[in-house]
């Protein structure tokens, strides 16, 4: 870091301890609620502010504190500040310490979800019964890309659909979900990228290769460890979803973190999905997941568009092709579960250092052979889409 900014972020850091926690009365760096601060080279400030759900509503006003305060320093030009909050509030200063919860009292509430100049919203763990899915205003479709294991290719999946569906003539979004570990900054080259907020107090996503993209990256720092307990990632998660400018889209793609987790379960209870695309790598180990992962999607009534594999295979100077993890076991998971198998994708550098240099393959180099198959992927989804679930899909594995 160079001193220039490390004197920036130290008078950043100043003001906002002028800023008190209403908890500890401490100030908001001490008391530990200041995550995530950054400044890019635009002078553009971000960082998340996190607050105990029993506090929520006070917790508001001292978000607009503290942007006012990050804003009235020199060089400053624009200030994004993300409000999180959950269910587990740290101890108030030169307090007695509070007596354990009975085993038999209610559970605490859960995250909420605080939009700029409002109160706290309805606990997360009200009864999922007593909810009704909403969808995104503006937003005519909504799939999920999955992965049920890390380390398989999905966001890298993800993003290149994404530019084929608006490479398509789809209006088309993209939101991050992987608050522990965003990629989509790097993979779209918007690594120092901020997002800018509308009139209505709702970030505005960031624009490129045709597509609109929202991602925790772009407000805190990506190289900062995210440690948030579950329902502090699902109120990132909602704010992600509900404070976006996102209409008018044709499509929205969401990438989801690996597993089954808080997150799968928020959007289940949350948005209606149209659909979800799982993604693979042929050994069993990834495959093992791949059926939880399709079992999930089941239970929560989302149609499974397919099942793509990923790193199928590797081609080789002579012609032939070297299957390094194994041979053709997405596609026999997804005929195994009655599901459609959408293509498979092999070991290609161009695809890898397309990411790595932020412009995906889908958009730089459409005529590649990588390119193609996702094309035929997203067009396959496409048509899955349209035709909406056809049955009712039984998922069963036997035991061989």
């Amino acid at each position: 870091m160079n001193n220039g900014l490390a004197d920036a972020l130290a008078a950043i850091t100043t003001a906002l301890e002028a800023v008190k926690d209403p908890e500890t009365g401490l100030g908001l760096v001490s008391a530990g609620r200041i995550k995530g601060l950054a400044k890019d080279a635009k002078g553009r400030v971000s960082f998340a502010l996190e607050a105990p759900a029993a506090l929520a509503a006070a917790y508001v006003p001292v978000r607009d504190a503290a942007e006012r305060a990050a804003a009235s320093q020199f060089g400053v030009t624009g200030v994004t500040a993300v409000l999180t909050a959950h269910d587990a509030p740290r101890p108030a200063a030169a307090s007695p310490a509070a007596p354990p919860p009975s085993p038999h009292a209610a559970p605490p509430a859960g995250a909420t979800r605080l939009r700029k100049g409002e109160g706290a919203a309805p606990p997360a763990s009200a009864p999922a019964q007593s909810r009704r899915p909403e969808g995104v205003p503006g937003v005519a479709r909504i799939i999920a890309v999955s992965s049920a294991k890390g380390g398989v290719g999905k966001s890298t999946v993800a993003v290149n659909l994404a530019c084929a569906f608006a490479a398509l003539g789809l209006r088309t979004g993209l939101l991050d979900l992987d608050v522990y570990g965003p990629s989509t900054p790097t993979l779209l080259g918007l690594a120092t990228a901020k997002p800018e907020t509308g009139e209505d107090g709702n970030l505005i996503p960031l624009n490129a290769f045709g597509v609109r993209s929202m991602s925790i990256g772009y407000i805190v720092d990506v190289d900062a460890p995210m440690i948030w307990r579950g329902p502090m990632a699902t109120s990132a998660v909602r704010q992600m979803l509900d404070d976006v400018a996102w209409a008018p889209l044709d499509i929205l793609v969401l990438d989801l973190p690996p597993g089954t987790g808080d997150v799968h379960l928020t959007l289940a209870q949350r948005i209606p999905l149209d659909g979800a695309i799982i993604v693979s790598t042929p050994q069993e180990v990834a495959l093992a997941d791949v059926r939880r992962g399709l079992q999930m999607f089941a239970r929560t009534h989302v149609p499974i568009l397919g099942v793509v594999e990923n790193m199928a295979w590797l081609d080789q100077p002579d012609g032939t092709r070297l299957a390094l993890f194994g041979e053709g076991g997405a596609r026999r998971t997804a005929e195994q579960a009655g599901v459609p198998f959408l293509g498979a994708l092999p070991i290609d550098i161009a695809l890898r250092q397309s990411g790595d240099a932020g412009h995906p393959l889908v958009a730089s180099a459409p005529d590649h052979p990588a390119s193609r198959v996702l094309f035929d992927i997203a067009s396959a989804a496409l048509a899955g889409l349209e035709r909406g679930p056809e049955t009712t899909v039984t998922i069963r594995f036997s035991d061989d």
